[in-house]
């Protein structure tokens, strides 16, 4: 039984990770994937304003063609030395980019945006992982990206998946690596709309 009272809410994504979340906790929700390309600016901004950023331009393309419902915006970056990663570009790129994260205590961060269509009202807010890598060497590296789920993720991994194998620990919301920081949500959710909660 859904624990939060909501007519209706939108994910303005095609991620199935994050569709994948909402069903654990609970929640129905439709599907309408944003068309806002995933291109992170280099070095121009902090992790947290961009992701922020590119959530909210993704929940705004959705939320316009809706005259009501509450539309979930999301974008996840990894952070390194003030780089950030987004997804590779292609099985090169996702080689180097896990080779860079080898060894490292690198962010995960993943910006939210909340839009009451009918209202017209905005919330964004962002939210950090910290992951501990291991040493990781040249062979399962090609080894994990043969798999073919390195393609798709922020960082070249999924930490839900085969990923999983590389990280030693983390500190702050696993499923904020995940793509979606479940507890926040919930209670943005809540604070957004005060009927929302039971």
């Amino acid at each position: 039984m859904p624990f939060l009272k909501i007519p209706r809410l939108i994910l303005a994504s095609a991620s199935p990770r994050r569709a994948n979340l909402l069903s654990q906790i609970g929640l129905k929700f439709e599907i309408y994937p944003s068309n806002i390309p995933e291109n992170p600016p280099k070095n121009s901004a902090s992790p947290e304003f961009v992701t922020k950023e590119l959530a909210l331009q993704k929940a705004r393309s959705v939320a316009e063609r809706h005259t009501e419902g509450f539309v979930i915006g999301a974008d996840t970056l990894v952070s390194l030395e003030d780089e950030l990663l987004g997804k590779p570009k292609n099985t090169t790129h996702a080689q180097e980019m896990l080779a860079y994260l080898s060894g490292t205590c690198h962010n995960v961060v993943t910006g939210v945006a909340l839009i009451d269509a009918k209202r017209k009202t905005e919330k964004t807010w962002a939210e950090t992982t910290q992951v501990y890598f291991r040493e990781l060497c040249p062979a399962e590296i090609a080894a994990y990206i043969e798999t073919g789920e390195a393609t798709d993720k922020a960082g070249a991994y999924g930490i839900q998946g085969r990923g999983a194998a590389f990280v030693k620990r983390i500190e702050g919301c696993y499923f904020n690596v995940v793509g979606l920081p479940l507890a926040s949500l919930v209670q943005e959710l809540m604070e957004f709309e005060p009927d929302a909660g039971t």
